[in-house]
């Protein structure tokens, strides 16, 4: 029993010693899924940056944690339903969104390995956001005076990567966010009193997509297993 706990000590410790880490920023461009404009899931059409940190438990899985922010629009007359291009609303907000998760290397990706290297990878996890809070009266949009509003999304991304340069690492990916909020177009608004109406699929909430490139540094030592 003494053996295999001192064995799985020195396991735990090699893999402490083996783990990389990420650090660099993601540009691209953002779209919304909702009760205003188009529905076509990737189409990005406003500009979104952030910056993310990945932690590498194995050549096959990281832990990674990012910051995105974006401006969202949408307009109803490029929606191409009759339904929306009549009523011909449209809505401009900003999102800022804190997220981290796990992501999930498909081919074997050992950043210590100076030969190429190049993966599919999917991530996912929990994001939080936050948005202006908007409503409509008489056909316009407005913002509620200084108020802001936060939610719970699940994203869901897809992406490849490769390693160039030793120590780099830049990678596509799309990555579309199901959020817990039904008022990012400004569809349902909360607490307004009886003159303001939502509208839209009361069932449905609120999807977002950030798509883009990222670019990271990597750092951390390759464990060494040789005698001095």
């Amino acid at each position: 029993m003494k053996r295999l706990i001192i064995l799985l000590f020195l396991i735990g410790f090699q893999n402490i010693n083996a783990q990389i880490h990420e650090i660099g920023g993601f540009l691209g461009g953002s779209n919304f899924i909702g009760d205003v404009g188009a529905t076509t899931y990737i189409k990005p059409k406003d500009f979104a940056f952030g910056m993310l940190y990945k932690w590498n438990r194995s050549p096959r899985h990281a832990w990674r944690a990012s910051y995105t922010q974006s401006k969202i629009t949408a307009q109803d007359a490029v929606s191409q339903l009759p339904s929306r291009e009549k009523r011909n609303f449209s809505f401009e907000n900003n999102i800022k969104e804190l997220s981290a998760g796990l992501e999930f290397n498909f081919f074997d990706f050992n950043l210590h390995d100076f030969e190429y290297k190049f993966t599919p990878y999917v991530y996912t996890g929990l994001s939080y956001l936050r948005y202006e809070s908007l409503y409509y009266q008489n056909g316009e949009i407005y913002p509620k005076a200084n108020k802001t509003s936060g939610a719970i999304a699940i994203p869901m991304v897809i992406g490849i990567k490769s390693k160039f340069l030793n120590s780099w690492v830049i990678g596509l990916e799309a990555g579309v966010r199901y959020s817990f909020s039904d008022n990012l177009d400004g569809s349902n608004p909360n607490n307004l009193g009886t003159t303001i109406r939502p509208f839209g699929n009361p069932n449905s909430n609120d999807w977002y997509v950030f798509s883009g490139l990222t670019l990271t540094y990597t750092f951390g030592e390759k464990p060494c297993y040789c005698k001095e």
